[in-house]
């Protein structure tokens, strides 16, 4: 099977090539070459290729080409039944495979759409009640919406799983499973991903028929154009290694990697406070938070961005330089998906991995996956003032123009220094007189003041 020098020599209508072209794509990527004559087919494929190298239009140009002969000018919904799904494990990949559908489709009549959680449902259910003939979607939402019956997939014609591992990694076989009931038998089936493991041959052997597969880079190998370092510092070292990365010139943006949500908050308010312009994105944040983080970055207004694995999914962001690892991740299979957001299509990246001692057992286990050593790199540590550290400002930024100077210690009494001396006998230990008995208060014992009695 033939690369392909451009994409004129697919066969694809004028008008989406058109599209691409307007969007600066000239050469067909490895796994467009091999994929789109086959999709174009109607058969069925499994296509596993490194991310960051253009699954998305290996699928979605054909699809188009496919639906073209059902697009029109009508506004009845009738006539743009859901033809077409697209199903993605998150929202931002959901929106980015959106975003590129659009784009592809822009010289045509086809209508598409995209449904995700986190945000409001009323537009999206406008948006498929008056018809798509491409529907983007997350399992969940989607399920949401089929509940709601704002729209059917009696009439789709081409499913596609993209990213299916991670699916699979986030539970949503359950939905998956469902949603694939729906749809009818005959069909063109198509399932994308970085990597396939034995659950993912398990799901498709139920889900593709006869599939041919299409693999343009062996599992688990990393793109050439992105140079791999590791930084080994002490615990107490990993910020300031991370500001002085982030002071490279060469470096005017960076994605920043962490296990956990609130790791995610807790690097962007410190970085935030070291005076960098950096936001997070992770599960906590609204959509809303999260696209408006991530469009700041995208268009260059963001220097540092911090993400989870979750939230940075299949992010395409053209022309990143650099991803750091300030946490190395829990699976080594998920080193290679957050080095992959740089050194995209043909670009050349840097992915550098901040380490300390309690990760040596997961770099040894991410080198022994990529059967390679990572370059061992140094770097000078930014010092950090001991008050930042602790979250707090310097007490000399704090304090107020023209304010006062503290006062100075207070000198120290001799007295409380001078060894135990006991206090000799007092007439205040001396036991009180008897009172004389007279009337009524003959016979009473008079009680002290200080033991609640009354004073005279």
């Amino acid at each position: 099977m033939s690369d392909y020098s451009d994409f004129d020599h697919f066969g694809l209508d004028l008008r989406l090539i058109e599209a691409v072209r307007a969007m600066g794509y000239r050469r067909p990527t490895p796994i467009q070459s091999k994929a789109i004559p086959i999709v174009l087919k109607g058969r069925d494929v499994m296509g596993a290729a490194q991310t960051g190298t253009g699954k998305t239009a290996g699928f979605a140009l054909p699809i188009l080409h496919r639906l073209l002969p059902h697009a029109n000018a009508s506004m009845s919904p009738a006539r743009h039944p859901v033809r077409a799904l697209i199903l993605t494990p998150t929202r931002e990949l959901a929106d980015q495979v959106a975003d590129n559908v659009r784009q592809y489709a822009s010289h045509t009549a086809l209508r598409s759409t995209v449904v995700f959680g986190g945000v409001d449902m009323d537009p999206q259910t406008q948006a498929l009640r008056a018809g798509v003939e491409v529907l983007v979607a997350t399992p969940g939402r989607l399920l949401d919406h089929l509940q709601q019956k704002n729209t059917s997939l009696g009439q789709v014609e081409v499913v596609v799983l993209d990213e299916a591992d991670r699916m699979l990694d986030m539970g949503f076989l359950p939905d998956i499973s469902r949603i694939l009931n729906l749809l009818p038998r005959e069909r063109q089936s198509l399932m994308f991903s970085a990597t396939f493991s034995v659950e993912i041959r398990k799901l498709a052997a139920g889900f593709l028929r006869e599939p041919v597969m299409v693999e343009v880079a062996r599992p688990n190998v990393t793109a050439d154009t992105v140079r791999q370092e590791l930084l080994h510092v002490h615990e107490s070292d990993k910020q300031s290694a991370l500001l002085a990365l982030l002071a490279d010139p060469q470096l005017p943006q960076v994605l920043v990697f962490v296990n956990t949500k609130i790791g995610a908050r807790r690097l962007a308010r410190q970085l935030q406070r070291e005076g960098v312009n950096a936001d997070a994105i992770h599960g906590d944040k609204t959509q809303e938070e999260r696209m408006k983080a991530l469009e700041a970055f995208k268009s260059g207004g963001l220097k540092v961005l911090v993400a989870t694995d979750v939230a940075a999914r299949g992010l395409d962001i053209s022309e990143l330089p650099a991803v750091v690892n300030y946490d190395v991740p829990y699976a080594p299979e998920d080193y290679i998906h957050r080095i992959g957001r740089t050194g995209r299509a043909g670009a050349q990246g840097r992915a550098i991995t901040i380490a300390t001692g309690a990760d040596d057992k997961a770099v040894a286990a991410i080198e022994k996956l990529l059967k390679r050593t990572i370059d061992r790199s140094r770097i000078e540590p930014r010092p950090v003032p001991r008050s930042r550290r602790r979250g707090g400002q310097d007490e000399r930024q704090r304090r107020a123009p023209g304010a006062a100077s503290a006062p100075a210690s207070a000198p120290i009494d001799e007295f409380f220094l001078k060894p135990y001396e006991p206090a000799a006998p007092s007439a205040a230990q001396e036991p009180l007189p008897e009172p004389a008995a007279t009337g009524k208060a003959a016979g009473k014992v008079r009680v002290p003041a200080l033991l609640g009695g009354s004073r005279r």
